[in-house]
């Protein structure tokens, strides 16, 4: 479909370019469709043992699918307001879906790399779509040059564990582990730069440097597709990588993983106090998420795993909630940037301030929203293994995080709006901000169908 509406884009007009649009989401949908016809236990592997179709694949790509379908929804307005309706921009998306789509199935540290590649230059385009803008640019190419490097550090980790074990399937390399528990340094050098591509996929620090730079400069369409469905993806390659192919190091990756976390939580709560751009705020805050994210993945237990991918789905909800809301605000000329852009929104919008509450509130860990939930459950896999120490630290930068997802609610109901900001409401956006925010409500009081699912699907 992708190549579909490459080939078709050529010869619609601007005016037209709508039959793109809706070709897309159908793809989507019907990508969705077909996920859920597919067997998935027991897992079943094709092409030699190189892809996996699981119950943890199946999950990770329907919540793909229906957060890239509201990423197009969300941007459709956004881009025809200022001329960048293109069918560049859907086929980059599609493309980038068909990376993450591979990288989640991937089950060969080979396809897997691919997967990577094709979902990282689909998205180093994207960040450039903005081809007048010189911030868009800067963007891409610190990118594009911080991610080659990742990616070197990946391959060249995947390299050596392929040089040691003797093989790239990842059942390979983990029944090589299981028959020779005495691995020597080499296989501990590669699990060091496999972690590397991690850690940068997923914005941890000290590997974060691009995220606040490539968010705040990219076109907002573009950042909320970068900052939402990516991460599931980069959920599925730690899975895949650390507990599929490396599970039997874990003593090994545990200790780097808890330096990344408590970094993250630290700068990402931390440094998002200090900024005015809403966009850099939320780069920040996603690399304090990440920071819980890898608490579930460190603790190395089946309930860990699951509270990881827990979390990770309702981050990219959370996102694409928060960013939507970005660009429903913003409009023609003005971007809706500036933490001071949302002072008295309830007095112009008391519905979109109220969803937008239940996003912030659900980003803080506020209970009854689905981010308390998530939080929780992460922080019990951590004591469940002793590591209480790590736990109390996740709380404390949660209780100093909450003071910036507040200090916006403040802002919207407290103070007075500057100037007069007319809102542009569509009904499609209006739909799925609004699903999407009373989503936070519904998951944070019945949470247990979807942990429930997690613990289900998730290897053990």
């Amino acid at each position: 479909m992708a190549c579909v509406v490459l080939v078709l884009d050529l010869f619609l007009s601007d005016r037209k370019r709508d039959i793109s649009y809706w070709l897309t989401q159908g793809a989507l949908a019907g990508a969705l469709i077909l996920s859920y016809g597919l067997p998935v236990d027991p897992a079943q592997a094709a092409f030699h043992g190189q892809y996996i179709s699981d119950g943890m694949g199946r999950v990770l790509k329907s919540f793909i699918y229906v957060v890239v379908m509201g990423v197009f929804v969300y941007s459709r307005p956004y881009l025809r307001e200022r001329g960048m309706f293109k069918g560049e921009y859907l086929v980059l998306g599609l493309f980038a879906v068909l990376g993450m789509v591979i990288l989640v199935s991937a089950y060969n540290l080979l396809i897997l790399y691919l997967g990577l590649e094709l979902l990282s230059l689909s998205l180093y385009a994207m960040v450039a779509f903005a081809r007048d803008s010189r911030e868009a640019s800067e963007a891409a190419m610190k990118y594009f040059v911080l991610g080659a490097m990742a990616s070197g550090m990946l391959l060249y980790g995947i390299s050596l564990v392929y040089g040691v074990t003797g093989t790239l399937e990842i059942t390979g390399v983990a029944h090589y582990l299981l028959q020779n528990g005495d691995y020597g340094l080499p296989l501990v050098f590669g699990l060091a730069f496999v972690v590397v591509g991690v850690a940068f996929k997923l914005g941890a620090v000290p590997f974060h440097m691009w995220l606040p730079d490539v968010y705040h400069g990219a076109p907002t369409a573009v950042t909320l597709f970068v900052g939402t469905a990516p991460k599931l993806a980069g959920f599925a390659m730690a899975m895949r990588l650390l507990v599929g192919a490396l599970g039997e190091m874990h003593g090994d990756w545990q200790g780097m993983l808890v330096l990344l976390a408590v970094l993250s939580l630290a700068v990402g709560n931390i440094v998002a106090i200090a900024q005015t751009n809403i966009k850099r705020m939320l780069a920040y805050s996603t690399i304090s998420h990440v920071g819980f994210l890898i608490l579930g993945l460190l603790a190395g237990t089946t309930e860990g795993y699951a509270a990881a991918m827990f979390y990770t789905v309702l981050y990219a909800l959370m996102a694409l909630g928060a960013f939507g809301m970005v660009v429903i605000l913003s409009r023609n000329g003005i971007e809706a940037e500036r933490l001071d852009d949302y002072k008295g929104l309830n007095q112009r919008s008391p519905w979109l301030a109220f969803l937008m509450l239940l996003i912030m509130f659900s980003m803080a860990g506020v209970p009854p929203t689905a981010g308390f939930y998530a939080k929780l459950a992460v922080l019990q896999s951590v004591v469940r293994v002793d590591l209480v120490w790590l736990a109390v630290y996740a709380v404390i930068m949660s209780v100093i995080g909450a003071f910036y997802y507040l200090r916006v609610v403040k802002l919207m109901y407290f103070d007075a709006p500057e100037g007069e900001m007319a809102i542009v409401r569509h009904w499609d956006t209006d739909i799925v901000v609004s699903v999407n925010a009373l989503l936070m409500l519904a998951l944070g009081l019945f949470p247990g169908g979807l942990m429930a699912l997690c613990a289900r699907v998730v290897p053990g």
